[in-house]
């Protein structure tokens, strides 16, 4: 029995049943008028997690590069914020054992993830967002920082209720952590300038997507108030 989809199911075309997927409104629209994208309600018990923000992203020599280090910078930012609030902050990064078993099939299917091994300086956090003394820094395998990682047994014991979430890339770790913390009964919330990926378009259709279903994508500055007035209470 075939698995592919029967004619007419999937879109060939930019326009589809009469509508021209390619206009960001009639898409905006077309969700809408789906029931996605309903507004989730900030919690409060927020933390921060600061997502494979490692010197493979953002070396030139890298296969990883971005070719940008404005999510970096954003990061930064949102990290100073929350330390002043007082909140909960961990980090991520990613390493294997030396011959990458751990890596499992992921290794096979992106080989460049072998440069993460113990000591490489690639998986090296970078100093703009290095953990300060007593923030959690968890070491993972896969793109979740759900998946194989204590972090949901963390969050639930320091009773979080929100996890504000930064990092690289978008279309992977990110995305991946989002849809993992909302169907572990977080709220996410997604700083779309402190994340970032190696191209503008799966950047942007996966920010739409986390944000039609799975989290709020919101601005650094609503970020900054928010944990100002976290701080202040």
């Amino acid at each position: 029995m075939s698995s592919r989809p029967e004619a007419g199911l999937v879109p060939s075309s930019p326009v589809w049943l009469g509508r021209d997927l390619t206009d960001p409104g009639t898409l905006a629209a077309n969700y809408t008028g789906g029931g996605f994208g309903q507004a989730l309600a900030w919690g409060a018990r927020p933390a921060l997690i600061i997502i494979d923000m490692v010197r493979a992203y953002f070396d030139p020599d890298a296969e990883f590069f971005m070719g940008t280090g404005e999510c970096l910078e954003s990061a930064s930012r949102v990290l100073a914020s929350a330390r002043e609030a007082g909140i909960p902050v961990l980090h991520t990064r990613v390493e294997f054992d030396a011959d990458g078993l751990s890596g499992g099939v992921f290794i096979r299917k992106i080989p460049a993830l072998r440069h993460f091994v113990p000591g490489s300086p690639l998986g090296q956090i970078m100093p703009q967002v290095a953990p300060a003394e007593h923030e959690v820094v968890i070491v993972k395998q896969y793109a979740s920082a759900f998946y194989g990682s204590h972090l949901a047994a963390t969050l639930t014991a320091l009773r979080v209720d929100t996890l504000i979430i930064t990092g690289v890339s978008t279309s992977g770790c990110v995305r991946a952590t989002g849809v993992d913390a909302i169907q572990h009964g977080y709220v996410p919330l997604v700083v779309r300038q402190a994340v970032g990926d190696r191209d503008p378009r799966p950047h942007e259709a996966n920010l739409f997507d986390l944000q039609a279903k799975y989290a709020e994508v919101v601005d650094e500055d609503q970020i900054h108030a928010w944990l100002a007035g976290t701080a202040s209470r």
